[in-house]
């Protein structure tokens, strides 16, 4: 008895569970919302006065690449200046943003590298005096059997290895940055002030990094003590990527915008980088940028609008008559036959001013709102 019983429950939570399963399946598989199309709209007279259609042809245009970029230095103007001397920084004798011309000094350095420099030159210059009025006596002696001939010819050599020297001397204070008037008194036998190290600028331009500080110890030729560079023209480096690298040539024109005050800068492409970035997969794009107040600065991101220089042919619409569905897919509303608007899926390629050029969509002799758009797609969602 209790082994039919055992069985008979067992076979009563069989069907339950079976009963559930069912019930379950039932529920997920329930009735799916159907798919409704859009349909087309149809307007009144008097509505469609606030429609105005446009007839799509194929235009002739230049291709505008929109790509971002930052600024940087125009290497080609700017220079990382090196200590010329060693020794400890005595004095800074500028700041960053100070506008320096050539040979201005940066810094002062008490360096034995100077003092040796104007030591060595002071001998050099004595000895080639004196070796060259050897010579020249010498000269005059051979004349009257005084020397002989040899001896001439030894002591113009000599007075020509002096000068030599002398010559080696004075390039390497003019190396060091010496000043023309320190220079001009050593030639003269003048004595010149206590001999110290000046760290100057190579070229005329603003201060733009200051590396070092009072009391540091510099290496002569290694050590970076400041960069200067002239900001009155900058580099915009611009990451273009896949097929618009094809429309940008060398000498293209350019538009920077900075977004600031709706300022903008007028530019021309001047090297396309024969590399792909690795982490961007774009490739940079150089723009040369005039930089009037030096506005732009260094690592600023800005929007660059590259106007392709060579002509291209497509079927250009107002950008007036793009709108967006609900998964922001661009549509226009294109005219029917019968006088009613369906939209039109499109795909946009380039953008050139107020215009988009349409890569899929639409064909030649297709009429489409261009204005009074937003009035249709109300009309349509009533």
């Amino acid at each position: 008895m209790e082994s039919r019983s055992y069985a008979s429950a067992v076979a009563v939570m069989a069907a339950t569970v079976l009963s559930l399963a069912g019930c379950s399946r039932k529920i997920d598989n329930g009735p799916q919302t159907p798919f409704v199309p859009v349909s087309n709209v149809s307007l009144t007279k008097a509505q469609r006065q606030n429609v105005r259609l446009f007839t799509v042809e194929p235009a002739k245009f230049h291709k505008t690449i929109v790509a971002t970029g930052a600024v940087d230095f125009d290497n080609d103007q700017a220079t990382a200046v090196l200590a010329p001397v060693s020794g400890p920084v005595s004095r800074l004798l500028v700041s960053l943003g100070d506008r320096v011309k050539k040979g201005d000094p940066l810094a002062a350095v008490d360096s034995p590298d100077f003092a040796a420099a104007v030591s060595a030159y002071q001998k050099a210059l004595a000895t080639a005096q004196t070796d060259r009025r050897l010579a020249d006596l010498d000269k005059d002696l051979v004349q009257h059997n005084g020397v002989s001939q040899r001896e001439a010819a030894q002591a113009e050599t000599d007075a020509a290895n002096a000068e030599a020297d002398r010559d080696a001397a004075l390039q390497a204070l003019a190396s060091l940055n010496v000043p023309a008037q320190a220079i001009k008194d050593i030639q003269q036998g003048r004595k010149i002030s206590r001999p110290g190290g000046m760290i100057r600028s190579p070229i005329a331009g603003t201060v733009v990094e200051k590396l070092i500080t009072p009391g540091e110890l510099l290496q002569a030729g290694t050590t970076p003590c400041f960069t200067v560079a002239n900001l009155s023209r900058v580099w915009v480096m611009a990451q273009v990527f896949g097929s618009d690298l094809a429309s940008v040539n060398l000498g293209d024109s350019a538009t920077v915008e900075t977004g600031i005050d709706a300022k903008s800068f007028s530019g021309r492409v001047d090297n396309i980088s024969a590399l792909v970035d690795p982490d961007t997969r774009g490739v940079a794009v150089r723009v040369v940028v005039d930089n009037p107040g030096d506005f732009l600065k260094k690592q600023m991101y800005v929007r660059v609008l590259i106007k392709a220089g060579e002509e291209s042919t497509g079927l250009l619409v107002p950008v007036s008559s793009i709108l967006r569905d609900d998964e922001n897919l661009p549509f226009v509303y294109l005219a029917q036959s019968d006088g009613s608007f369906s939209r039109q899926h499109v795909t946009l390629s380039a953008r050139t001013g107020d215009q988009y050029d349409i890569a899929a969509g639409l064909k030649g002799g297709d009429q489409i709102v261009v204005d009074g758009g937003i009035f249709v797609q109300f009309m349509q969602n009533q």
